[in-house]
């Protein structure tokens, strides 16, 4: 249930123009310090998981890996493997409804 509320705020971010997608786009966003929160596919090569999971703990910035990239693309309607969240009061709510 709670899962299935993040996929939404998902796709209301989406909507809402608060999301970054594609590969180094979500790298820019974690490295300017614009991304509040970070999506990487579970099911996203091992090196891409390792290089998002590396740039986000150094840039102190939460990693979730607990969708796959199915899940991730009908939440959003694109196809995508990594997300990264760009408000502050969505990647919350988030963070929130995943603890």
């Amino acid at each position: 249930m709670q899962k299935q509320a993040v996929l939404n705020l998902l796709g209301l971010a989406r909507r809402a123009s608060r999301l970054t997608t594609g590969d180094q786009l979500v790298l820019s966003a974690i490295r300017s310090g614009e991304a509040k929160l970070v999506f990487v596919a579970s099911d996203a090569s091992a090196n891409t998981r390792k290089k998002f999971s590396d740039k986000s703990s150094y840039y102190q910035v939460p990693l979730v890996t607990m969708f796959s990239k199915m899940d991730l693309s009908q939440a959003i309607g694109s196809d995508r493997a990594m997300i990264a969240v760009t408000d502050a009061g969505f990647a919350k709510k988030m963070q929130e409804l995943l603890t």
